[in-house]
């Protein structure tokens, strides 16, 4: 056989492959591309603690059964997820598609981990 057309069959039927393997889970990539706009940017660093210090908040609210505290934190939530921007957004969105106990809740969990640390510091 022609060495030519074996590596050609070879490319064709690897390249699939590859792809799938690269971008097994769209929320995965989008994980991975919000941590890393987040973590260049300390102004989106503080606004993401702000966010989640907001959350704490929200569950406190709704376990006190304070719905209106809880309404009007949650909008202020969703006004500071704003400026952490569209991959943000479409994350939290995509989350919600995820077991956090699958392979891939657990890998996101591990990749946001690292942008909890300076929300320890404050």
């Amino acid at each position: 056989m022609n060495m030519k057309l074996i590596v050609a069959i070879l490319v064709t039927t690897a390249m699939p492959v590859y792809a799938q393997a690269q971008d097994r889970n769209p929320v995965v990539t989008a994980a991975r591309r919000v941590v890393e706009i987040i973590s260049r940017d300390p102004a989106k660093i503080e606004t993401y603690c702000a966010v989640g210090k907001l959350s704490v908040q929200i569950e406190d609210a709704n376990g006190a059964k304070d719905k209106k505290t809880a309404d009007v934190l949650t909008e202020k939530m969703k006004r500071l997820e704003k400026q952490l921007g569209p991959e943000y957004l479409s994350l939290m969105y995509g989350l919600q598609t995820i077991d956090p106990e699958s392979d891939d809740g657990v890998e996101i969990d591990a990749m946001l981990k690292p942008l909890d640390r300076p929300c320890a510091l404050e």
